[in-house]
């Protein structure tokens, strides 16, 4: 065979090969809906779910990332004001701060003249209130990185059931184009679970790693202004 023979053949089979790989290809948007009704519903749960989880994982981020701003001369200015008698003013350089710190340190300020344990309680009692706020909505990250995966194995469940009824009703022959809808239901729903939870699982983790570090600075804080109280006149 010549090659001009060669080529011509190969000319003529290319679009048999062009054919052939884009039966083969498969995009992400075939193989999600693919998979029938039960797998598109599993699959709009879990969209659902991962846009919660998102939401939430950047919105806590941003609230962290603001309460985690601190100025290192705060605490020099509250107790150059405090030393001198200056309570007002060290209650309005509270005030214009705006961080756990400074809500902690005006909580204790307000309670100056009263015992030292009524002032270390106040700021015990104002800490729970700032903890919570930074913790708001995350127990619901940790929900989703639970849920998401059981939801994903609840669809394989459905594919499953799905393939071998089909099977059955197919008198038991062995027809893969009978078995591909329970078997795309039991997949994708499986990978899309487990992408979820896993997302969801990475930023509440991060989450809490920033929480604790900002809860770790509002002790050592109120530790300090503790100790300015403490220290003799």
């Amino acid at each position: 065979m010549t090659y001009l023979s060669m080529l011509g053949a190969f000319a003529q089979n290319t679009p048999e090969i062009e054919t052939a790989a884009e039966e083969k290809s498969l995009s992400i948007m075939d193989l999600l809906l693919s998979g029938g009704t039960g797998a598109v519903v599993i699959i709009a749960i879990l969209f659902v779910l991962l846009f919660v989880a998102v939401y939430i994982y950047f919105e806590r981020l941003f609230a962290i990332k603001a309460a985690s701003k601190y100025d290192e001369s705060f605490m020099h200015q509250i107790r150059d004001n405090v030393a001198s008698g200056k309570i007002e003013a060290a209650k309005i350089l509270c005030a214009q701060t705006n961080n756990p710190v400074a809500r902690l340190t005006e909580k204790g300020i307000s309670r100056i003249g009263h015992p030292l344990e009524d002032i270390n309680k106040a700021i015990e009692n104002a800490g729970r209130l700032e903890v919570y706020k930074l913790e708001k909505n995350v127990g619901i990250l940790a929900t989703v990185a639970g849920a998401a995966p059981m939801i994903g194995f609840l669809g394989t469940v459905i594919g499953m059931i799905l393939a071998f009824h089909n099977l059955a009703s197919s008198s038991g022959t062995a027809d893969m184009g009978v078995l591909a809808e329970g078997i795309y239901t039991a997949m994708t729903t499986t990978v899309g679970g487990l992408v979820v939870g896993i997302v969801a699982y990475i930023g509440y983790n991060h989450l809490v790693v920033r929480t604790d570090k900002v809860i770790h600075t509002m002790e050592a804080q109120a530790v300090d202004f503790l100790d300015l109280l403490n220290e003799p006149a």
